[in-house]
């Protein structure tokens, strides 16, 4: 009975059984009604395209098209099809996901398919196609309900049912001035126990949050996500509203966003895909490649000079990785939070300076806490298991502790000043931050680690 209720049902399996079941088809049809389209786009990829084939006729066109919106690879199975069906296909989507499979066709079969679909539909997919991918209006939807200002309840009830028919993203209505322009919003809730006799004005909110369409998705993103609504509208250059975002939209966009800062701070400048070329991925990785090896040869020049220390002290080479991977991991670590909180457009400046002295602060007594463990740890490792004596051998460990506390707590300003400066001189913090903190980083631990031992050790304790 307890695995009975903790097993979570394969509908999946559930769906590919139903189309192999050999059930008359209204009645596979209709048991269909019962299953999510995301299940059913999931389940295409288990079925044989004469599978494919019979289930989108017991779908029917206009569930076909949900269904699709779902899809991963849509291409695919766009590819299947005749023209015709597949234009309807294309032709029954929100105007976004239409663009979405169109993007994933060859150009020759795109161009056919798009000579094939309504008038109409193709005017929202120019729209669409006319931002660039990197703007709001590339990722809207023309899917909403939008009525006049000025007109009664029960006139507006009998708009959104006209317009319900072929927009399905009805949970909020837009309202539009007499000359045309975006006046404001109100909830569908609100319109349906409002009584006949109120005034249709008092239930609009004038004040409801709005993008422009030729806005860049990263320096709006956060406005998005700050609002809790299920569609934000966009407006063109004349204040008239020509899309939405939906809450899926802003999920997805959230998510390319993150991915994209994931793959610019290891350096690339866009996320790899798994079928992606040899010679775009090395395209995309060589030049900070590059630039690293620069760096990184700074970073031997400068162990070079202090040949002397590591000739008179070799065993201090032994605990070298130790700074170097701890100060670089701080490091990274206040670039995280600092890429993250330099997203807010509204961070003051006095909020920065705030930041840069907490990540000091941080770095500094996470390394004290580490210094004084190898301190301990180090030291106890020469007396008990090289045969030093004590007096050498903490002499040895206090001077790692002491270059660790040094190197994560400068590390810190570093990974935090660093992407600062890139953002004031309008340079990606992202792409340019990740590769270069890791190479700084291991030039701060190295000046410091062995500038310690120098200083500690040999001027000052007299160990060479």
């Amino acid at each position: 009975m307890e695995n009975e209720i903790f097993n979570e049902p394969d509908y999946i399996r559930e769906l590919v059984e139903l189309i192999r079941s050999g059930e008359a088809g209204d009645i596979i049809a209709d048991k269909m009604t019962n299953y999510h389209d995301n299940d059913i786009a999931s389940a295409l990829d288990e079925l044989n395209e004469e599978e494919r084939h019979v289930l989108y006729h017991l779908l029917g066109v206009e569930r076909v098209s949900e269904v699709f919106a779902y899809l991963d690879d849509p291409g695919k199975y766009i590819g299947e099809l005749e023209l015709e069906k597949a234009a309807d296909i294309i032709e029954n989507m929100d105007a976004d996901d239409a663009v979405d499979v169109l993007e994933e066709v060859d150009e020759e079969t795109r161009n056919q398919l798009i000579e094939l679909i309504d008038a109409d539909s193709k005017e929202d997919i120019d729209l669409i196609c006319s931002y660039e991918e990197d703007e709001i209006g590339s990722v809207m939807t023309t899917n909403f309900i939008e009525i006049e200002r000025g007109i009664s309840i029960k006139q507006a009830m009998r708009e959104l049912i006209a317009q319900a028919e072929d927009n399905d993203n009805i949970t909020t209505l837009f309202v539009k001035d007499a000359d045309g322009t975006f006046y404001g919003a109100l909830d569908l809730k609100d319109l349906i126990i409002a009584r006949t006799y109120m005034n249709l004005e008092d239930l609009i909110t004038c004040s409801f949050p709005y993008v422009r369409a030729h806005e860049h998705i990263s320096e709006c993103i956060e406005r998005l996500k700050d609002y809790a609504e299920d569609y934000i509208p966009v407006l063109n250059e004349r204040n008239e509203l020509i899309g939405v975002i939906t809450a899926q939209d802003i999920v997805e966009v959230v998510d390319d966003e993150m991915g994209e800062d994931y793959a610019k701070l290891a350096g690339m400048i866009e996320e790899a895909e798994l079928e992606e070329p040899l010679r775009e991925s090395i395209k995309k990785r060589l030049p900070w490649l590059i630039v690293l090896l620069g760096l990184s040869m700074c970073v031997s020049t400068v162990t070079g000079l202090f040949e002397g220390v590591i000739a008179q002290l070799a065993i201090i080479v032994s605990f070298q990785s130790v700074i170097l991977g701890m100060s670089g991991n701080v490091g990274t670590q206040s670039l995280a939070v600092t890429i993250r909180l330099l997203m807010d457009e509204e961070l003051a400046a006095r909020q920065k300076v705030e930041m840069i002295f907490r990540e000091i602060r941080i770095g500094f007594s996470n390394g004290l806490i580490l210094g004084l463990l190898s301190l301990v740890i180090i030291g106890g490792y020469l007396c008990l298991a090289k045969g030093k004596t004590m007096q050498y051998a903490f002499a040895i460990s206090g001077c790692a502790g002491a270059a660790l506390l040094m190197a994560m707590t400068i590390s810190s300003f570093v990974g935090t000043i660093v992407p600062m400066f890139f953002k004031k001189i309008h340079v990606d913090p992202a792409v340019a931050s990740g590769p270069l903190i890791t190479t700084v980083n291991d030039l701060v631990g190295v000046v410091t680690y062995y500038g310690v031992a120098w200083v500690l050790l040999i001027n000052v304790l007299h160990l060479g």
